[in-house]
């Protein structure tokens, strides 16, 4: 029996039973692991994560009683069905490899046995939808409402499908959600333009599919990064691996050689160390963070560029004059980045449990924390100054609606636009005026949403 198998189960377990993340539970069982048998393991993990719910529907026929079984012999099925429909494993082999795991857990050796029989025979003799993902409207046939066909075709929860149809159409809403569900190339950023042209031509001469980003000057996109073992290579380029929906946000920000920013929410440092390098690292930039865990990944990514102008300060921004001692009014920042936390549901692509986490009515929540927030960093903007407050969400409710109710009651801020043309595609208009937006199925970018503010007074 592979270990993996085994450790995918207990994954599994550890991310819908105890919330865990799926990035820090692989590191737990895997960190002994050589690459191979990890990124078999991230497979399982992660294809079950994009296709819970199309497994569960495909596997319900079979069980009756699905509600009686325990979260192994549950993850035990799912990841079998995940190897015979999208990694062509042997059948035989799967089958074989699913009654060991269930054997190690004590379970329903004969029920998953007999299941996962039963859906094979009935795979040879019925098609499935997975073989038409290609096509929304077929999708649309076979299901009949919907809603259902890209709830359950593309295992995203029915209250988003819905909003996301009203607001995009059919087409639209099942180009994202199935885009979701398409794993993405790595992003990274170059901030010099001679180094750019210098690192994609050494990863293509060791057969990486590496390109510029279409809208970002200083992003590369590698397609296939396991071909070469980016991340254990050493390569003689300076790099932050930062989508290129992150890096426009900067360059909207647009800060300028010798001002003051802040950067509200820092971890991990890819925005910090942007603004940093737009500077030409001169002037000085305030890194805040509250998670202690986070710290350290920000000032190692700071460190590793060789950025002296950022000073990492540990704390709640909404009380910065404390940790930095000066008071509000007297802070007077020229830039301020607000990059506030959020339900994360721009960023499925790459992290696919965020579709389980959610409700409709987290983003309330979310947007009364991040309203609060926004408050409470735009009393250290200097009159003359700009701000951007961004989201990687695409859901209104953290992105207009806070813009909105934040001008509302503000009226010493206006909106403003960008300065780079190349940020025109990403313009949307609004009752409040113009603000950014990215989408993952239009712009192969992480969905991000972001709108530049000025103090007028």
């Amino acid at each position: 029996m592979s270990p993996s198998r085994e450790r995918a189960v207990l994954a599994l377990n550890g991310i819908f039973k105890r919330g865990k993340k799926p990035k820090e539970v692989i590191q737990e069982l895997s960190w002994e692991e050589d690459k191979r048998e990890r990124a078999f393991l991230m497979e399982l993990v992660y294809g079950v994560l994009r296709y819970r719910d199309f497994l569960d529907w495909m596997l319900k026929d079979f069980i009756r009683r699905p509600s009686g079984l325990s979260f192994d012999t549950i993850n035990n099925l799912r990841i079998a069905a995940y190897q015979i429909v999208y990694m062509r494993v042997p059948e035989w082999a799967v089958v074989n490899e699913a009654v060991d795991v269930e054997k190690s857990h004590r379970g329903r050796v004969p029920l998953v046995n007999a299941v996962l029989r039963n859906f094979l025979r009935r795979r040879e003799s019925t098609p499935l939808p997975e073989d038409d993902m290609i096509s929304p409207q077929k999708i649309l046939q076979f299901f009949g409402d919907p809603i259902d066909a890209i709830s359950i075709s593309t295992s995203h929860p029915r209250w988003l499908v819905k909003r996301w149809v009203k607001r995009f159409g059919y087409d639209g809403a099942m180009g994202l959600a199935q885009t979701n569900n398409v794993i993405p190339g790595l992003t990274v950023r170059i901030d010099d333009a001679a180094e750019r042209e210098k690192a994609i031509s050494t990863l293509v001469s060791k057969g990486v599919r590496a390109r510029k980003t279409i809208y970002s000057p200083s992003g590369v996109v590698l397609d296939d990064p396991g071909s070469c073992d980016f991340f254990g290579t050493p390569w003689d380029f300076p790099f932050i691996v930062q989508d290129e929906a992150a890096q426009l946000v900067t360059f909207l920000l647009a800060p300028g050689p010798g001002e003051t920013v802040l950067d509200a929410c820092a971890a991990p440092g890819g925005k910090t160390t942007h603004i940093a390098k737009l500077m030409g690292d001169s002037g000085k930039i305030i890194a805040v963070e509250t998670e202690p865990q986070r710290i350290r990944q920000l000032e190692e990514n700071i460190s590793r560029l060789g950025i002296r102008s950022a000073a990492v300060v540990q704390g709640d921004v909404r009380y910065l004059p404390d940790s930095i001692g000066c008071s509000a009014d007297a802070c007077g920042f020229d830039r301020i980045l607000l990059d506030a936390p959020c339900s994360a549901l721009g960023v499925v692509r790459r992290n696919p449990d965020v579709k389980y986490r959610h409700h409709p009515k987290d983003l309330q929540r979310f947007r009364e924390k991040q309203l609060g927030l926004l408050q409470a960093v735009s009393r250290y903007l200097k009159i003359g100054g700009s701000m951007v407050y961004s989201v990687c969400s695409t859901e209104p409710e953290e992105g207009e609606e806070v813009i909105g109710m934040f001008l509302h009651s503000n009226p010493n801020f206006s909106i403003i636009k960008g300065e780079q043309d190349f940020l025109r595609p990403f313009e949307c208009g609004g009752s409040v005026g113009v603000f950014y937006r990215t989408f993952p199925h239009k712009h192969d970018m992480d969905g991000f949403f972001a709108a530049r503010l000025k103090r007028i007074e």
